[in-house]
């Protein structure tokens, strides 16, 4: 029977069975290697539950926890140890025992021998159909030496492997993180790893280094710890879900606006807003989603940088009262908190939100705030990229906000997506007449056509107002622009 139809062990781990193609290979022993605190008991207590649903026997040796401590862990999430789960503790006692220490024989030859022996009596003891072994190092320490180690983990494989026993092994990696032996005689190898930013929580991902005769997602997955035990976050791979779907054209409220677009933004496209701060940017992503709504679609915000309460209060000045379209299902809206949430998870909570409520507008404001959730900022782009593609391919269309650097003159941005994006649309401050002006223009659009004019853009009580091509003005999006006509059509402003 090949690797791929071999009967699955579910890990009972929601996401990792996703990587793992199903689950573990019945009868075969993997590793689950982290340093302490990356999450190894917490996956090796669900792999055992997962089982126990199922009605198998298990059986758990800990070598470097009591019962208690194990019991008390599992109570933390809320889960009862119980048959046919069977926890066997094996505390090498031995080790202090100093009348060992002076006899003849090695004492770790005797207690070697002693623990295996016990491991092997109470595994006939219980018949069980899944084994967590916590953990090597243990192991590593009574061996003493590499061939002796390897010599025993063979012995120990053999064993499960004659009765059809899943086997879990857990390192901790504290003995000696260069030592590859168990990687070469497990069947599969799973690292666990914790990473600590200058600010926020930590990060937890892991990556498949091996299954053997099995294809899985290989690459790193990020997964948090939480009350009810361990999820993992896939990596999202955008080229499973391909599909072809009809694009059609949104327009916005504004006939400038859809003017200056073209008629305005494909389906399943999407749109990069960039600009320094206080232009527009977000009341410009915001007026697609209440678009979206007017037409019958849901829409979904993903905020990063702005608290709730004052966006919303800040919408329903210019009209927009985003609190009742939350309120009646039409507008989705989440706080994200770049400290908290790491890319994968938000990620997943993009494509869920997407799935479960067929939402066919997404905004994220910003991708400032996204680069500030990213362990690694020279992925971003990558994890970016995938995301997009995800929504296109499922029909959503997507807004992103870019902060720029500085107010005027030359604009920086911390991070450069105008070549993922479809649409390009540019704000920018400029002087004109004794005023502070906003000006709007679209930078780029790969489909169909749109103006490559620049027009004054005023936010006012009444929303967005697009004025007409600033035709008479040269220089407007370096701040301080020359004019060159006769009659400049700029706005006059709220009261004027």
């Amino acid at each position: 029977m090949s690797e791929s139809k071999k009967k699955k062990a579910r890990t009972g781990v929601q996401g990792l069975d996703d990587i793992l193609a199903g689950g573990l290979s019945e009868g075969n022993v993997f590793l689950l290697e982290g340093e302490p605190g990356a999450g190894k008991t917490t996956i090796a207590l669900q792999f055992l539950m997962e089982g126990a649903a199922g009605g198998e026997p298990s059986l758990y040796v800990a070598l470097s926890e009591s019962e208690a401590e194990l019991r008390d862990g599992a109570a933390s999430h809320g889960w009862e140890l119980k048959e046919p789960i069977h926890i066997f503790e094996l505390t090498p006692q031995s080790l202090l025992d100093p009348e060992k220490e002076q006899s003849l024989l090695y004492s770790s030859d005797l207690e070697l021998g002693e623990a295996t022996a016990k491991i092997f009596e109470a595994f006939e003891r219980v018949k069980p159909k899944r084994v967590v072994l916590d953990s090597l190092s243990e192991i590593r320490l009574l061996a003493q030496s590499s061939l002796r180690y390897r010599r025993q983990i063979l012995a120990i494989k053999q064993f499960f492997a004659r009765h059809n026993a899943t086997v879990l092994m857990l390192d901790d990696l504290t003995s000696d993180i260069e030592d590859k032996t168990v990687h070469s005689i497990a069947h599969g190898v799973i690292r666990l790893e914790e990473l600590t930013p200058s600010y926020g929580a930590e990060r937890r991902r892991l990556r498949v280094m091996k299954y053997r005769g099995q294809r899985y997602r290989g690459g790193f997955h990020d997964f948090m710890i939480r009350t009810g035990g361990l999820r993992v976050f896939p990596r999202l791979v955008a080229g499973e879900s391909r599909g072809s779907l009809a694009r059609r054209k949104i327009p916005t409220d504004y006939p400038a606006f859809n003017a200056l677009l073209g008629g305005g933004i494909d389906s399943g496209s999407s749109t990069l807003i960039l600009g320094p701060a206080g232009t527009g940017k977000s009341l410009i992503a915001v007026t697609f989603a209440v678009a979206a709504v007017k037409r019958g679609e849901r829409a979904a915000l993903f905020i990063f940088d702005e608290e709730l309460g004052l966006l919303f209060d800040r919408m329903k000045t210019m009209g927009i009262d985003m609190a009742a379209l939350q309120k009646d299902g039409k507008l989705s809206v989440e706080q994200i908190d770049a400290a908290e949430v790491s890319p994968g998870e938000f990620a997943h909570r993009v494509c869920r939100t997407v799935d479960t409520q067929d939402i066919k507008t997404v905004i994220i404001d910003s991708l400032n705030g996204y680069q500030a959730a990213m362990p690694e900022e020279n992925s971003l782009v990558l994890h970016i990229h995938e995301l997009l593609q995800y929504l296109n391919r499922h029909g959503a269309a997507t807004f992103m906000t870019v902060a720029q650097h500085g107010l005027t003159g030359d604009m920086h941005s911390p991070v450069d997506v105008t070549y993922l994006a479809d649409t390009v649309i540019m704000l920018r401050y400029f002087e004109a007449m004794g005023r502070v002006r906003r000006a709007i223009s679209v930078i780029k659009k790969r489909s169909g056509f749109h103006e490559t004019t620049i027009r004054e853009l005023e936010i006012s009580n009444r929303g967005l107002v697009v004025g007409e091509p600033l035709a008479d003005f040269q220089g407007v999006l370096r701040g301080v622009p020359i004019y060159v006509g006769t009659k400049a059509p700029l706005m006059q402003g709220p009261g004027a």
